[in-house]
């Protein structure tokens, strides 16, 4: 709980059997109900438990207790605690899978090799928590149940969740080198660059016109006539 001292019902038996404060004040230094503070008056409630001193632990000052004991609507507050525990780290490996589900995993892994080659095997381990051998055996169709697979998504088999998956995705495609794009093919340019004149590059421009030549009609109806003449000498 959320500010909450350590062992709140043994430290509530403490409160309860060694300070004159009132239940409402346990209850809520405790995060109990008033009830069960109560009922640990009255014998009824939290029986063979030893009181825990909360003040020679350090979660609670003395003056603090006897200021709450001269004043009733006055709340204890819990003192920060000097010692600083280290964060658990995310243990690292296979995701756990329950028992029930894990008859679904091939389907599942078959369904993320088919619709997302781009996971590597460490990717697929960590979403559905299977193995590098039972991968590699659905790939190759070496699997025991091959014939029977079916692909299901993992999202839907409750295998994991559609954020784990979607970060697993765009991991992959930002380790995807760029040169898989031009390998591919081209691919159409976006509108703003085909609208913006003088930007499109030499392969997507139209083509140009052959500039059309002048034409001297004197000239062609000199070589016209020449050739006239020349035929007129050869017949004579």
């Amino acid at each position: 709980m959320a500010n909450a001292p350590l062992m709140p019902k043994a430290t509530a038996v403490w409160l309860v059997e060694n300070t004159a404060l009132t239940f409402d004040q346990i209850a809520d230094f405790c995060k109990l109900h008033v009830l069960e503070v109560k009922g640990i008056a009255d014998g009824e409630v939290a029986q063979g438990i030893k009181g825990l001193d909360p003040v020679t632990t350090g979660q609670l000052a003395r003056d603090e207790v006897e200021r709450a004991e001269k004043n009733p609507n006055h709340r204890l507050k819990l003192l920060e605690s000097k010692v600083r525990l280290p964060e658990p780290k995310r243990r690292r490996g296979p995701r756990y899978t329950p028992v029930s589900k894990r008859q679904d995993r091939p389907n599942a892994i078959l369904w993320l090799l088919r619709n997302h080659p781009e996971l590597k095997d460490s990717q697929i381990m960590r979403l559905v928590g299977t193995t590098k051998t039972t991968i590699e055996a659905i790939k190759e169709r070496t699997h025991w149940n091959a014939q029977n697979l079916t692909p299901m998504d993992p999202v839907t088999l409750g295998l994991c969740s559609q954020i784990d998956l979607d970060i697993e995705v765009q991991r992959s495609s930002k380790d995807r080198p760029a040169a898989l794009t031009s390998e591919e093919g081209s691919t159409l340019l976006p509108a703003d660059v085909t609208t913006a004149p003088g930007v499109l590059d030499e392969p997507f421009a139209p083509a140009r016109k052959p500039r059309e030549e002048t034409i001297d009609l004197e000239t062609v109806f000199a070589k016209l006539g020449g050739s006239r003449k020349g035929a007129a000498e050869e017949e004579e």
